[in-house]
């Protein structure tokens, strides 16, 4: 097939936009009936929406340790291929609260711990308004392991490929509270459809392969959406109390 001008002109739009690699099993007709709105994301079905790729080895992992080092081994996607590091989590294992986001951005890739952007920063002030911090009762991590080129949201077939290792590591992590920050890591882990502004403050029981009772989980914005939309903050700090008192009632 011979490129035209206007081909060419085309990709570099794209090269331009930070769509800088091609990324998925097939090619999607965006334009076909049944193509889901890029604004309505396909929910994610779980452990069995997440086929474990050649290579997949998380099936045996016993501990966090086990989990990160088959992680960092996994060349199920596409996206470690363009990471500088992988980004597994932060804080204390197996502290009440884990916090679950999208992606690693380019501070984290940078570094290889999750959340250590101006987000992230953000996210720290956050916690300690409730008492909460990374260094003595608060775990992150992400849905994605590796930074998507460009800071883009994340393709359906990167998150399938990670999903498997997001469920054992919730598994192995047993907190008593899950923070899913912002709307990809909600509709991955909750498979809802409805936006993050429908579904934030809201609690979910969280149903985790492997784990005897449902864990609960609270959906709220992500720190990045709100530095974007400070407006939105005061929303954010109701979650925030929302989720202090929950721990009361747990006791």
């Amino acid at each position: 097939m011979v490129s035209t001008r206007s081909d060419l002109l085309l990709l570099r739009w794209y090269v331009e936009m930070g769509a800088d690699e091609a990324i998925g099993w097939h090619a999607r007709d965006r334009l076909a009936v049944d193509a889901v709105s890029p604004n309505r994301p396909e929910p994610f079905r779980g452990p069995a929406a997440a086929t474990p790729l050649p290579g997949t080895v998380h099936a045996g992992a016993s501990s966090l340790a086990e989990l990160e080092a088959a992680v960092r081994a996994f060349e199920g996607c596409a996206l470690k291929r363009t990471a500088t590091n992988t980004v597994f989590a932060d804080g204390v294992a197996g502290a009440p609260l884990m916090i679950i986001g999208e992606a690693p951005g380019s501070d984290e890739d940078r570094i290889g711990r999750p959340f250590v952007g101006r987000s992230g920063q953000l996210l720290d002030r956050m916690l300690e308004t409730i008492g909460f911090s990374r260094k003595t009762n608060a775990y992150i991590t992400n849905i994605l392991f590796w930074r998507p080129p460009g800071n883009r949201k994340p393709t359906g077939d990167e998150i399938a490929a990670c999903l498997p290792f997001v469920w054992q590591h919730v598994a192995l992590a047993k907190p008593r509270i899950v923070l899913l920050s912002g709307g990809t890591a909600v509709s991955a882990l909750l498979e809802r459809r409805e936006g993050i502004m429908r579904l934030r403050g809201r609690w979910f029981d969280l149903k985790v392969p492997g784990l005897d009772t449902p864990i609960p989980a609270l959906a709220t914005y992500h720190p990045s959406f709100l530095l974007r939309t400070p407006a939105r903050k005061s929303e954010a700090w109701r979650d925030l109390v929302a989720l202090e008192n929950h721990f009361h009632k747990l006791g």
